[in-house]
């Protein structure tokens, strides 16, 4: 073979991985578009509850409106990220093993339910404007706030959907992990974005800020790292 071979090889992977990964989010999000009933029903959980509270409470104070975002989020995330894993059959799971690897794999499912989520979020972001008021000093910065939540809690819990399916379809056991890491993860980002609530100092905002950020790079590189482990059971 010919030592030009060897230099090609290299960028002739990265390419055949690059292309795996943008069908497997291109596959996921054809699926989602064709079953909408999944896509719309999230939404309409989101309107009805937001709509819910403002007849019940109208327009909450800053920090009330705060802690119902990020628990709506939660919620969002349960119904709609928590499925990736565990709707696709045994059977696909042999199919796709065959045609690329695990942390492609994993990483193009992260990759979708981040997309997912980020679309939750802007939308729950125009209905809570519209509803429950915009006590918000900081927009710009609440809005990053949002996006890197919604990356944390597709990562958390696409993570913890491939452990529920890989152990028989067990919806419970992801409920149970997911408990002790999404719990500070959520009071991370509230006090986050009170920053952009409240325009007033905050000493270890910074700190706390690198902490969720090297949360979900320790997931994401969980995921990866033990992902084909769970694909060979």
């Amino acid at each position: 073979m010919s030592p030009y071979r060897f230099i090609e090889l290299p960028h002739y992977i990265c390419t055949l991985a690059q292309g795996n990964f943008i069908s497997l989010v291109r596959k996921d999000l054809l699926i989602e578009w064709r079953q909408k009933h999944t896509l719309f029903g999230v939404m309409l959980y989101v309107g009805s509850t937001v709509f819910v509270v403002y007849i019940m409470n109208g327009q909450p104070e800053a920090k009330v409106w705060n802690a119902l975002f990020w628990l709506i989020q939660l919620f969002v995330a349960v119904n709609s990220v928590a499925k990736s894993f565990l709707q696709e059959s045994p059977a696909r799971f042999r199919y796709y093993y065959t045609l690329v690897k695990p942390a492609t794999f994993m990483l193009a499912k992260m990759f979708y339910s981040t997309i997912l989520m980020v679309l939750m979020s802007l939308v729950s972001l125009v209905l809570f404007s519209i509803l429950l008021g915009w006590p918000l000093v900081q927009t710009g910065l609440f809005v990053a706030i949002a996006t890197v939540g919604s990356i944390s809690l597709s990562a958390v819990f696409t993570f913890l959907s491939a452990i529920a399916a890989r152990a028989q379809q067990n919806a419970a056991l992801m409920a149970i992990l997911g408990f002790p890491l999404v719990t500070p993860m959520l009071m991370i980002l509230s006090n986050l974005a009170t920053k952009a609530i409240a325009p007033v100092y905050q000493p270890g905002w910074w700190m706390l800020a690198i902490v969720l950020l090297l949360l979900d790079v320790l997931i994401i590189i969980l995921g990866v790292i033990l992902f084909p482990f769970l694909w060979q059971e």
